[in-house]
């Protein structure tokens, strides 16, 4: 089962700034990833998931806010 950087970090009690200094990206985009405003590219993902000791296909990668509703276009 995989799960969410989100849900890894508050597992392992990893803060958003503890987070930027072990994966050495920028600030903005671990907040986007954490957030689920942003699918990483294959080197966040990479890093990211090295910064929480997991494999990349540990974690679920994607938007948790569907792209319609970003648009202003709910469901009819």
């Amino acid at each position: 089962m995989t799960k969410s950087v989100a849900q890894l970090c508050q597992e392992q009690e990893v803060s958003l700034d503890d987070l930027v200094d072990k994966s050495d990206l920028d600030k903005s985009r671990v907040q986007a990833i954490v957030e689920g405003r942003w699918t990483p590219s294959p080197n966040e993902r990479q890093r990211s998931a090295e910064a929480l000791g997991v494999e990349r296909s540990e974690i679920t990668w994607g938007h948790k806010t569907p792209i319609q509703h970003l648009w202003g276009h709910g469901p009819t």
